[in-house]
């Protein structure tokens, strides 16, 4: 190390170095060794590295000032400032380091924005400080995917540590043997073995196949509530289309099952073959204050009072979950879960106040509810198809409904879409030709207002009734956009607008000005990219899921997306997703709105610097998609 060595300045760059990853790992005699072989490297503004005389590689370390690193064709790859590190010059397959080679030929140049101060190491060093603590050699063997790929995997065990439902297998729930009866037998009889078993569902069973399900509410509600004779037979009241599960599912998408389907009782089954019962009950007593819970009691709720204050919850549940260190997938998957129950219970109580829908209908919901990414009190997007045989006078019905159901998840605090995509707007309330209409102009003219409209309503996903209705123009949908180079390169220049934020000065590039000021949007500037890429691979390779991560992982291996670079971008996107949920749990903790905006002084050096991978895994992807078109 050159210049006075004295103590108190080895002290006071020993923590300072010691404050970076991946040097925060080190033992306290490991790190004073390195720290006597820095050099001290002072470089003028305008100037660039390495400086003159310098030809080793070597690793440079930014104490004050700002650097850009550009690549060979001018473009700002990235700006570091203060413990950032440099390792352009770090690698052993670099040929002669001279100032000119770099300047002219090398593919990153490295200019100083400001005079800067440097330390820097000789890779050898760091090479023989790596032999002994892989934890060093890993750091600079790997690029941005692979450092992230690495944090992503260390959260996912964690998760798996943590967790109760997510990664426990439904065989550790369900109750065998199965509890059946036959066909032929009587609803008293069915209600007899019921009390002597102490079951509260059956499953009916006919020449030793299963058939349907009954459950005791369904003796309640189909048999007495109706006045029908105890002795008729139990096929009358049963449920025929009976949902199953595999047992080697896991016990969460048993949850999510019975959440979506607002069903408490689930069988369990092994190659086709019944081997048990999963119930509500079975996984309440393990998960606690959970989705099904919840979607339970918002079921029950007679007025919009009661799910007002149900609704209340919302942002406690969502607390628990991030403090169980659930994914982001996870908490998105359960809040929209809870979102979609108080919205089938409101149209649930619309249509006992208006009476049945004159024509089939379906409910639909857009946007983040949708893709299932939703957390609490998102604002609403949803709309209505109705079936072509629809009158104009039928309208009056649809208008009563969506006012109803969009009013009351206002009261619920689902506040109203500030753009009005909602059902209560007459355009989003059509029958289905008009919708059929809707998505081929918007394909076949990629107008700006058409792009904006298909970044929203690509993502729809049925609520609550005849599926197929929507089901019919998504095939169709997907069908125009395969053979559709042209509006899939307008949906791809217009997704490039939101750029994740590469261009970092000491640190990030954050907001100026304003209430957010000093923040990051993780939102508009990290998921949403993710979001419209993942929108454009599902439409160019005709791709129904709705869900990011489905997206993504059913793109992999196709022409638009690699199976390598899918894995990187889901590892950006949950890692980002998990910024997000922990920023908004510590948002509500205090009491505050939950929203998207991290400081980057929220999170340690080390997730400042997974944060940066995670960027340039989606400005790589961005790139890829913008070379393609």
């Amino acid at each position: 190390m050159t210049g006075q060595n004295m103590a108190t300045e080895l002290s006071e760059i020993s923590t300072f170095i010691h404050s970076i990853p991946p040097f925060d790992s080190l033992p306290k005699q490991v790190l004073a060794q390195l720290v006597r072989e820095l050099t001290i490297n002072y470089v003028r503004k305008g100037d660039y590295l390495p400086p003159k005389g310098v030809n080793e590689p070597r690793l440079y370390i930014l104490r004050k000032g700002a650097i850009s690193c550009l690549s060979s064709d001018g473009e700002l790859v990235s700006r570091l400032g203060e413990g950032d590190l440099c390792d352009a010059f770090y690698h052993h397959d670099e040929q002669t380091l001279s100032n000119s080679k770099i300047t002219s030929e090398s593919p990153l140049q490295v200019q100083t924005d400001e005079d800067c101060l440097l330390y820097s190491v000789k890779a050898a060093v760091l090479d023989e400080i790596g032999a002994r603590f892989p934890s060093i050699s890993d750091y600079f063997s790997q690029n941005s995917a692979q450092r992230l790929k690495n944090k992503m995997s260390q959260v996912n065990e964690e998760a798996i540590l943590s967790s109760t439902l997510m990664n426990t297998a439904v065989s550790n729930f369900y109750q065998s043997p199965i509890a059946s009866i036959n066909a032929e037998k009587t609803i008293q009889q069915a209600a007899m073995q019921m009390n002597e078993e102490g079951y509260s569902c059956l499953v009916v069973i006919d020449k030793e196949n299963p058939v349907g399900i009954v459950t005791d509410k369904d003796i309640r509600r189909r048999c007495v509530a109706t006045g029908l004779a105890t002795s008729a037979a139990i096929s009358e009241i049963m449920t025929r289309d009976m949902y199953t599960i595999e047992v080697k599912s896991n016990a969460y998408d048993a949850l999510m099952m019975m959440t979506a389907k607002h069903i408490h009782h689930l069988p369990v089954t092994r190659h086709d073959q019944l081997v048990g019962m999963v119930t509500v009950t079975d996984l309440i007593n393990n998960e606690g204050h959970n989705a099904i819970n919840l979607s339970s009691i918002i079921h029950k709720a007679r007025t919009i009072a009661e799910l007002k204050e149900i609704s209340q919850l919302l942002p406690k549940l969502q607390i628990r979950l991030a403090k169980l260190g659930s994914s982001a997938d996870h908490v998105g998957k359960s809040i929209s879960a809870i979102t979609m129950a108080f919205t089938k219970r409101l149209i649930a109580m619309a249509e006992y106040k208006y009476g049945q829908a004159p024509v089939p209908y379906a409910w639909l919901a857009a946007g983040s509810q949708a893709r299932q990414e939703q957390l609490a009190h998102s604002d609403q997007d949803n709309a209505i198809i109705i079936c072509n045989s629809m009158k104009p006078y039928d309208d009056a019905w649809f208008e009563s409904l969506a006012t109803f159901v969009c009013d009351g998840l206002a009261e619920c605090g689902f506040i109203y879409c500030p753009g009005d995509i909602m059902a209560t707007n007459p355009k989003w309330r059509q029958p289905q030709k008009m919708w059929h209409k809707y998505f081929t102009d918007w394909v076949e003219t990629p107008s700006p207002k058409a792009l904006l409209n298909s970044s929203i309503f690509f993502d729809l996903e049925t609520v609550y009734g005849d599926v197929s209705l929507l089901n019919q123009v998504r095939k169709k949908l997907l069908h125009k956009t395969q053979n559709n180079t042209l509006f899939i390169a307008h949906l791809t220049k217009n997704a490039l607008n939101l750029r994740p934020p590469l261009g970092f000065f000491r640190d990030f590039v954050l907001k100026q000005n304003g209430k957010h000021r000093a923040t990051l949007d993780l939102k508009n500037n990290g998921i949403a990219p993710v979001v419209d890429l993942a929108r454009i691979y599902a439409l160019s390779e005709g791709i129904s899921a709705v869900n990011t991560i489905e997206r993504i992982q059913q793109a992999a291996g196709t022409p638009s997306l690699s199976k390598e670079s899918a894995e990187n971008l889901i590892d950006a996107y949950e890692f980002l997703g998990m910024l997000r949920v922990e920023h908004q749990a510590k948002e509500l903790m205090r009491g505050k709105s939950a929203d998207n905006f991290l400081s980057p002084k929220e999170i340690s050096k080390l997730e400042q610097g997974h944060l940066k991978d995670a960027f340039k895994v989606i400005k790589n992807l961005q790139d890829a998609r913008q070379s393609s078109y």
